[in-house]
């Protein structure tokens, strides 16, 4: 079961991290630096010691994330989460509920 919440995360974060690359940046694939931060995210999210009771990275009381790495990712989560409703309504709104 902790697998399936963490393959869920993953493919929540793909799904920012793509629409960021995409819409902000003005890219068709993956730019390197977008590619480098999903991967990190990836690797991380395979290392979650909460598993299937993780909460989100909001809530999360350990920011397994390096620095850099952490302000990345909050500009791309900042700038994809209220789009993501447009893109990707029913991972949106699994998310916000889980935040609740």
């Amino acid at each position: 079961m902790g697998q399936g919440r963490i393959a869920e995360e993953q493919r929540v974060i793909r799904q920012m991290i793509q629409l960021y690359c995409r819409k902000k940046e003005g890219h068709t694939t993956l730019c390197d630096s977008c590619r480098e931060l999903l991967e990190y995210a990836t690797r991380r999210l395979e290392h979650c010691r909460y598993g299937a009771t993780k909460p989100t990275c909001r809530k999360c009381p350990i920011h397994c994330y390096r620095p850099d790495m952490q302000a990345r990712i909050q500009a791309v989560m900042r700038w994809a989460g209220p789009r993501m409703l447009f893109y990707h309504p029913i991972a949106a709104v699994k998310h916000l509920l889980r935040e609740l």
